[in-house]
């Protein structure tokens, strides 16, 4: 049974799906946002820094207008922060300059979403996918005919799966929660200490701090809730609430992005920095990139893969460059903590500064 029609079928609400949205709503389509859950961004399940503009251009300079796309309400730059520290097994830490600030992620995606809507797209919530059938989006809710499909459904996308498209590999599972205190106006990374392969983050905001742990199956084999237990007690860490975990890209993006009359985007695309875990840049990117393909091939039959050869030339280059510099790190530093701390020695600040802004290390 069709219980909805609409031209841009979104199935995702975050900052992929809703930026979507926004710039294909624009056109004057008609766009519609399913998201699974009551809420949108309820719960949040990452670190809640954005960086600044400068910086995001800085990473991918092909990328244009990056201040109107990534501009915020005042309100949600709870804490700008000056620098990434990251500490080694043995606690040596090196402090690299880099802007950028925190925000409340739940609120940030509902001004996304908010941002979609003044452009005329419409939200429907507790509405799960479930799968592509005879040219119909099957749901919850019932079925929904459309002239395009987006997957902004994140790293395990039913939408891709439907359209044939491949899968994230290796993805990382991460938890997160807020602690109580005051911290430094800066991000922590800690690699090791806690198990090989495994990495643990403080992100300050007002009055506490978004902590988390992820970790790769490849080299550490505990349980996610124990690595986490295992951090805050050795950082002093007052957890406020419940841990939320999710899985992250980590081997960066998917090889087809389009197929047929469905695209896909963010997480589902694995449009993710590899080195850093860092989405949502690249999703509101490739987000607009995808809602003004979606609104032109509708309007006048603009070709889809043009959407995939433009997220492409902006960020498939420093893309790659941070996948192999994972790799790397991979080989020669995740085996254990004494080669990781070795290996940190060794690149040292200005070679660490290259690896988070998705460049070569080398020379």
């Amino acid at each position: 049974m069709v219980f909805h029609k609409t031209d841009v079928l979104i199935v995702g609400s975050g900052p992929a799906g809703s930026t979507t949205a926004r710039f294909a709503a624009a056109k004057g389509l008609s766009v519609t946002m399913i998201e699974r859950r009551p809420e949108v961004g309820v719960p949040v399940r990452c670190g809640e820094f954005l960086p600044s503009s400068e910086e995001i251009g800085d990473m991918f300079p092909k990328a244009a207008d990056l201040e109107s796309l990534f501009e915020v309400p005042g309100d949600l730059r709870l804490r700008e922060l000056e620098g990434i520290r990251l500490v080694d097994p043995k606690m040596r830490s090196t402090l690299l300059d880099f802007s950028g600030y925190t925000t409340d992620r739940d609120r940030f995606d509902k001004h996304l979403v908010s941002l979609a809507e003044k452009e005329g797209a419409e939200l429907i919530t507790d509405c799960l996918f479930k799968r592509i059938e005879d040219g119909r989006a099957v749901t919850a809710l019932g079925d929904i005919q459309y002239k395009v499909v987006v997957g902004a459904d994140g790293p395990g996308s039913r939408v891709a799966r439907s359209l044939g498209l491949p899968a994230n590999r290796m993805p990382y599972p991460a938890v997160t929660a807020q602690a109580k205190g005051d911290f430094d106006p800066c991000i922590v990374m800690f690699f090791g200490g806690v198990a090989p392969g495994a990495y643990g983050w403080i992100i300050p905001k007002k009055g506490q701090a978004n902590v988390g742990v992820g970790f790769s199956p490849r080299f550490a084999s505990g349980s996610l809730s124990g690595y986490f237990d295992s951090f805050a007690g050795r950082h002093g860490l007052e957890t406020m609430g419940r841990t939320e975990g999710k899985f992250v890209p980590s081997e960066g993006p998917i090889s087809e992005t389009v197929s047929g009359n469905g695209m896909v985007v963010g997480d589902a695309a694995g449009h993710v920095i590899s080195v850093n875990g860092g989405g949502i840049p690249t999703a509101m990117i490739a987000g607009r990139i995808c809602g003004s393909v979606a609104g032109d091939h509708i309007l006048n039959g603009r070709p889809l893969n043009d959407y995939q050869r433009e997220w492409r030339d902006i960020m498939l280059k420093p893309l790659k460059k941070a996948v192999f510099n994972k790799k790397l790190a991979d080989t020669f530093a995740f085996g254990s903590d004494a080669r990781t701390a070795i290996c940190m020695r060794m690149l040292g600040g200005r070679r660490m500064g290259k690896l988070i802004r998705c460049r070569s290390i080398f020379p």
